[in-house]
Parts: structure tokens; sequence; C-alpha cells
């Protein structure tokens, strides 16, 4: 956001108990949401990218997860990644953008610790909107987290945000078809 000169959407703090579920079960936790979202929709996460830049070492980009088969869209997430903290070919990997960093991490067996520090509901903006698939403003959860290597090093600060809970009625008004 920052990069692009835009500012957040509003964000209110939550506490973790307040997210409703299933929010809470995807997000009040301290594991990684690829593989998070991975188990709880049974299908492989694949990256859209939309907007990306480094500078001074730190790899910024604001993506979309999304579902292998379906394509349908499962996060929107916005990253910060400390470049330096990965060796080749971990950050070709990263830059490439082709797929989630938790994706990557996993894949290598590379160690790190999941540490949320923050929930949050917002009703989004418009490159959240796009990001998610969705017509307009609808109540959102989401949850700041850091990736940390085992020493306690910052490997990445991501804002990860959920789309609306999707049920088996297609006629949903928040969801673009």
């Amino acid at each position: 956001y920052g990069d692009a000169r835009h500012s957040l959407p509003r964000l209110e703090v939550v506490a973790g108990s307040e997210i409703p579920e299933p929010y809470r079960g995807l997000l009040v936790h301290d594991r990684d949401m690829t593989r998070t979202l991975e188990a709880h929709h049974g299908d492989a996460i694949r990256l859209r990218t939309w907007a990306t830049g480094v500078q001074d070492g730190i790899y910024r980009r604001m993506v979309g997860l999304l579902l292998e088969h379906s394509g349908r869209p499962v996060e929107f997430g916005a990253t910060r990644v400390h470049l330096d903290r990965f060796p080749e070919p971990w950050r070709g990997l990263i830059l490439a953008g082709e797929r989630p960093l938790g994706g990557i991490l996993n894949a290598w067996g590379i160690a790190y610790r999941s540490s949320p520090s923050a929930f949050f509901r917002t009703d989004g903006d418009e490159r959240i909107w796009e990001a998610l698939s969705l017509k307009g403003p609808v109540t959102l959860y989401g949850r700041r987290n850091t990736l940390s290597d085992p020493q306690g090093n910052p490997l990445a600060d991501i804002l990860e945000i959920l789309p609306p809970a999707i049920s088996n009625d297609s006629t949903s008004p928040a969801i673009a078809r």
C-alpha cells in the first residue's frame, strides 16, 4: 500500500475470541496460512500477484491466494519479505511470485515460526474486493502475522484477510459471479 501511495482501509482491531467461526479457526492460531487454508479447503493453493516492489532489501507484494482447481480466492495478502534472510534458490523462488511464501518454506523444509500479533475486521477497499472477487463492502476478518526464523529474526510481515464464508448458496450478494 505504501509503495502505491494508497491508504490502508480502516481496520478495527478485535480480540481473537471476538472473531466468529469459521474465521476464528482459520486465523486464531500460530500456524502458517498456506497449510491452514489447504487443509480447510482440501486443495492446493496458488498465488496471484497484484503488485510488487523491492526497496532496501525488502520485497513487498499484494497477492491473492487461490484454490488450485477452482481458482476461487481464499485470501488477500500484503507481505513484506526480508530478502537478505533467504539464500538462493529460495530468494529467486520468492521473487518469481508463483508460490505462496508459506508454500515455499514448507516445500523446502525451512524452519520458521508463525506469530500473529493482531486480529481485525474491515470492510476492505477496491484492491481487496478485486483480489477476493467481491462486488463491494462486506465485513472481512484478518490478522497481522510475522514469520520468523528459529532465532526470532523476522522473515516476513503479513497482513492476511479472508473472503466472506462461502456457503453452497450461489446467490450470495457479496461474491462476484
